[in-house]
């Protein structure tokens, strides 16, 4: 007797279920996500050979812009707003609800305590366009940025992943950065850690010869 054949079927595979449950994560992360906001100043960092990357987290961030310009910026936005109302309070801002909490989700703020109110009333690009913002003092007289330090480090509590970054300009002054130095020492932080771009180890050099040499060696992993 002749072989009976069995028809050939093409496999189907009902993708209904997982389009779904893409569509649903990716409109849980659009929603969720939480855009970093724009910078009011912009620096161009020196360049090293360090491969440390600046954590997403538990940082305090001095940004000095060429013209020796501070600006503060701390991560986590609870403790951004303790630290306004705190300052609010003890230094009588006057600052309006909407003056905080556009310091808690808003981005770094440079100029004194006298201007402050006016600075979180701009929006992102009146602030860019804006000459308000001259940085915060830091000279003998009126040395605001060891305030914004102590207050800062105040609301972080015991907090041992906490560091204190320096991203400042290629062009800055040096004498800028000393006192910004100075006033962290003041405050008797001496641990700090400097932001800058990454370039090729220089040919030759400790560092390159080390990499060299222990780039196939899987103990150095």
């Amino acid at each position: 007797m002749p072989k009976v054949k069995m028809p050939r079927k093409s496999t189907l595979i009902d993708m209904t279920a997982m389009c779904d449950v893409a569509f649903l994560l990716l409109t849980f992360f659009m929603l969720a996500t939480k855009f970093k906001p724009d910078e009011p100043v912009a620096v161009v960092t020196p360049s090293s050979i360090n491969t440390q990357l600046l954590p997403d987290s538990h940082v305090i961030l001095l940004t000095v812009d060429k013209d020796g310009r501070v600006f503060f910026s701390m991560d986590d936005q609870p403790k951004r707003q303790q630290l306004i109302e705190d300052l609010n309070t003890n230094f009588k801002l006057n600052l309006t609800p909407t003056e905080i909490r556009n310091f808690k989700v808003g981005s770094s703020i440079g100029t004194d305590f006298k201007n402050l109110g006016k600075v979180l009333s701009m929006t992102a690009d009146q602030r860019k366009n804006s000459k308000i913002e001259t940085g915060i003092p830091m000279d003998s007289t009126n040395n605001e940025l060891a305030i914004w330090i102590e207050y800062a480090r105040a609301v972080q509590g015991n907090n041992n992943k906490l560091k204190y970054c320096i991203k400042a300009d290629n062009e800055t002054p040096y004498p800028v950065i000393k006192r910004v130095l100075d006033t962290f020492k003041e405050k008797k932080i001496q641990k700090l850690n400097l932001v800058t771009n990454l370039e090729a180890k220089p040919a030759g050099s400790a560092a390159a010869i080390y990499e060299a040499e222990h780039q196939n060696d899987p103990a150095a992993e």
